[in-house]
């Protein structure tokens, strides 16, 4: 997170933070904080780099995780599922894509519109004759700020620990947990237009 001197009171305020607390955080004093906030006072390069970085390291703190945000239940498919009970599997949850998962590893991914291309044209019978690449995997501490980024390329993102798959997240799951006027305020709303997440 970029941030500039004008903004700092605002995000400060974002936080519930007095100065004081923020000139602990920061190793410098009170009134170097109120006279910058006033515009009194341009600091000095290593007290301002003082300032953005627990800035920074607040931000990180209170940002929302993949582990926070993902569904611990995986609907999936087999490589050896038949197309047509996957679309029943699909329409049953209401589900438009689904990752392809084979003795807990991810191998592909399958969509509605793969699924329809694959009836119209004949061109398979199983899963792993159609399914495409797999799907991004991240960590359960990847920001959301970065599952945010691989959504606009991927319809889904699994998380993983340890090896093991935990979670999955979608576009949706993204809108309606995260990218609410709530959260915004409190987490990014110090961010410039052009620093804050745009989701597709």
């Amino acid at each position: 997170m970029n941030i500039e001197l004008n903004e700092i009171k605002y995000i400060r305020k974002k936080f519930g933070l007095t100065q004081t607390q923020l000139a602990n955080l920061a190793q410098v004093s009170q009134s170097l904080i109120a006279k910058i906030e006033s515009g009194r006072l341009d600091p000095t390069y290593s007290n301002a780099q003082k300032i953005f970085s627990a800035l920074n390291s607040l931000k990180e703190k209170h940002e929302l995780k993949a582990k926070d945000i993902s569904n611990k239940k995986i609907i999936y498919l087999h490589p050896n599922d038949e197309i047509k009970e996957s679309i029943t599997k699909m329409k049953k949850y209401g589900i438009s894509q689904l990752p392809v998962i084979d003795r807990g590893n991810c191998v592909g991914l399958v969509s509605d519109s793969i699924l329809l291309d694959s009836l119209l044209n004949n061109k398979g019978k199983n899963i792993k004759e159609i399914m495409e690449d797999s799907p991004p995997i991240v960590s359960e501490n990847t920001s959301v700020e970065a599952i945010s980024n691989l959504l606009r390329f991927s319809p889904m993102v699994l998380v993983s620990s340890e090896g093991k798959l935990t979670g999955i997240i979608t576009k949706s799951d993204v809108l309606s947990k995260i990218y609410t006027t709530e959260y915004r305020q409190s987490l990014i709303g110090g961010m410039s237009s052009a620093q804050k997440p745009h989701y597709s």
